[in-house]
């Protein structure tokens, strides 16, 4: 493929830079009357509803079946685990700074590269970069003007978002190693259906009220927009950019996701984010690159870092 460009692949980088841009202001929405287990199942459920008639019709499903238990290891570390999780951290969180947490990804990814032998993590620029990365994410968390009610509190919230960091970066890895010949459609649709059914008697027993009509349209965009047609946004992408350029809309999400949260829900900027917003983004992007304005291509078995939300 010709290393330009196409119209067509700059409008999907904005359509999935919005649409895992986004995620964060609707679970924040959602979490005032939803639990987080509900909100799980039901972002799954609804984003399998939608995916399973194409999936179907593609052949996609039988391929994933064969090899079950690896679809459910992918869906338990790529989204029951975190969609659990983040709905557990915006209950504290503002949903900004989660989004901005969840962009440290590569700096993660970057470490379990190198556990695993690959030694071009430690080139200086890659190096420099996840010492940038995670000297932002500590202003961040350390700085002043932290704007949340319990510091104590948000300190664990921050655990759980970067402990959803480091999951979504070991995602890419089962589907290198594991998954690599199952369409990625398959494997999607069949997780989130076995994630979206393993999490609905917990919704049941943890839901206790019934749902504000402003929390409700908010989990049915999360299922729709954020899951669903995002996924399909991807495949799509990386049908026309590939997958090692593919995920650098990553590096927007968080602005999206900042920027929503002070104009629609009135989050407040803090000193140490306005800081370490820049530290994190610069060090993820040396961290997954080196350095190079072109991406490099990925070593055998290897995948570049996916963070859904």
């Amino acid at each position: 493929m010709s290393p330009a460009v196409s119209g067509r692949a700059w409008g999907l980088y904005a359509l999935m830079a919005v649409l895992w841009g986004i995620p964060y202001l609707f679970i924040k929405e959602a979490v005032d009357s939803i639990s987080p287990a509900a909100i799980v199942a039901g972002r799954t459920l609804l984003g399998a509803a939608v995916l399973l008639p194409i999936a179907l019709h593609r052949g996609a499903l039988r391929p994933a079946l064969r090899v079950w238990p690896w679809v459910l290891a992918f869906g338990a570390v790529e989204m029951a685990g975190p969609f659990l999780l983040l709905g557990h951290a915006e209950q504290t969180l503002p949903s900004g700074l989660t989004g901005l947490l969840v962009a440290t990804v590569p700096l993660f990814a970057a470490g379990i590269a190198l556990a695993r032998g690959d030694r071009s993590v430690l080139s200086p620029a890659r190096a420099v970069g996840l010492l940038v990365g995670f000297a932002g994410v500590v202003v961040i968390v350390a700085g002043p003007g932290l704007a949340v009610a319990e510091p104590a509190q948000a300190l664990g919230a921050i655990g759980q978002v970067l402990l959803v960091a480091l999951l979504y970066a070991i995602a890419p890895f089962i589907i290198a190693t594991k998954l690599a010949h199952v369409p990625s459609l398959g494997t999607i649709t069949l997780a989130l259906l076995a994630v979206g059914i393993a999490y609905l008697p917990f919704a049941l027993l943890t839901q206790h009220e019934m749902p504000t009509l402003r929390s409700g349209l908010s989990l049915i965009a999360l299922g729709i927009l954020c899951t669903a047609l995002a996924f399909l946004g991807f495949f799509a992408l990386i049908g026309e950019v590939g997958p090692v350029r593919a995920p650098l809309f990553t590096y927007v999400n968080p602005i999206v996701a900042i920027v929503l949260g002070v104009v629609l829900l009135g989050e407040a900027l803090s000193t140490g984010l306005l800081v370490g917003f820049p530290l994190v983004i610069v060090g993820c992007w040396l961290a997954a690159t080196g350095g190079r304005l072109r991406p490099r291509r990925p070593a055998d078995g290897e995948l570049p870092p996916i963070a859904a939300a």
